[in-house]
């Protein structure tokens, strides 16, 4: 990234963002409460419109100056667009689950046969058609209380700056982070509007490709970085197995994850975003210090994590000193 790249990023995510507000109540593109909804009035939606801006940007500028990597970046912008698009159709007006979990595997497919053209090993070429739609939905799922999907990605974009200061996925992870610092004044702690699916998906779509480039970069080091993910992907892949056990429709809106019963416990998104920023990066020293490890103890130490935040998950869904929930104070 060139001098002060990051800066532009911040101030283009900055700027954006505000725009984004603007639109969002000249179009009467609202958030409404409903059941589930961790926020009590109506507010704007669609703000991660900024962050795709700033990101696609960044990618556009990565491929002119890497001309080996140019079709892999080329196809993560291409992804990155077709995933923010119908999230942005889709904060417009609600589309078909099918439809959007389709483009979202049309953009792993295209990242996929880009990274295949490219001589990528097989294996990332699996990660590539696994991970995408899996995070996509996961930040689409955890997006429920003001800046836990932004600060969660901004601690992911600082994890790989951290990781590879001067390679490829430590430029995208740095862009990612500081348009994630730009969104955030408009979304914490006050939510004057939220990312909507344009944003979170956008942010899933990035953390799964800037993950396949470090992947691609590192090998089998880069298994660190699941410490990194551990908070929401234990959350939303234990509350799915909940139910699925339990028959229920899985497939629609609830409001069950751990993150959304501290909030209503708790009665602040502050909190909340709290633990899991502290969990985060927790994770993201973890990673790092086991990127010096051998694979066998890597792998062990990531169970373990994982272990653990299950035990965390599990005493906030059963736990006795969270049985008596308080009413929701309106806090977006």
């Amino acid at each position: 990234m060139p001098p002060f790249g990051w800066l532009l990023c911040l101030i283009a995510a900055l700027a954006g963002t505000g725009w984004a507000l603007r639109y969002a109540h000249r179009a009467q593109v609202f958030d409404h409460p409903e059941e589930r909804s961790n926020h009590a009035q109506p507010t704007p939606r669609g703000g991660g419109i900024a962050m795709v801006a700033v990101m696609a940007g960044v990618l556009m500028w990565l491929a002119s100056v890497r001309p080996s990597d140019r079709l892999v970046l080329l196809a993560m912008l291409g992804g990155l667009l077709l995933v923010a698009g119908i999230g942005w159709l889709d904060d417009h007006r609600p589309l078909s689950a099918r439809l959007r979990l389709a483009v979202h595997v049309l953009a792993a497919v295209l990242v996929a046969i880009a990274a295949a053209c490219s001589g990528w090993p097989a294996w990332s070429l699996v990660l590539a058609l696994v991970a995408i739609p899996v995070l996509v939905n996961i930040w689409n799922f955890m997006d429920g209380t003001n800046g836990i999907a932004a600060t969660q990605a901004m601690v992911w974009g600082f994890a790989l700056l951290l990781w590879t200061p001067v390679a490829l996925a430590g430029n995208v992870g740095l862009a990612l982070a500081m348009a994630c610092l730009g969104f955030l004044p408009f979304n914490f702690p006050r939510a004057r509007i939220f990312m909507g699916d344009v944003g979170s998906g956008a942010l899933g779509f990035l953390i799964a490709g800037s993950g396949l480039l470090l992947a691609r970069e590192q090998g089998a080091p880069a298994l660190g970085c699941l410490c990194v993910l551990a908070p929401f992907l234990v959350d939303a892949g234990l509350t799915l197995l909940r139910r699925i056990w339990r028959r229920e429709r899985w497939w629609q809106a609830h409001s069950q994850h751990a993150y959304q019963r501290l909030a209503r416990i708790w009665g602040s998104h502050a909190k909340v975003n709290g633990i899991y920023l502290m969990l985060a990066s927790v994770g993201a020293i973890l990673g790092w210090a086991l990127r010096f490890r051998e694979t066998t103890v890597t792998i062990s130490l990531i169970l373990l994590w994982y272990i653990g935040m299950a035990a965390l998950w599990g005493s906030v869904q059963y736990g006795r000193q969270f049985s008596k929930g308080v009413g929701f104070d309106s806090v977006a």
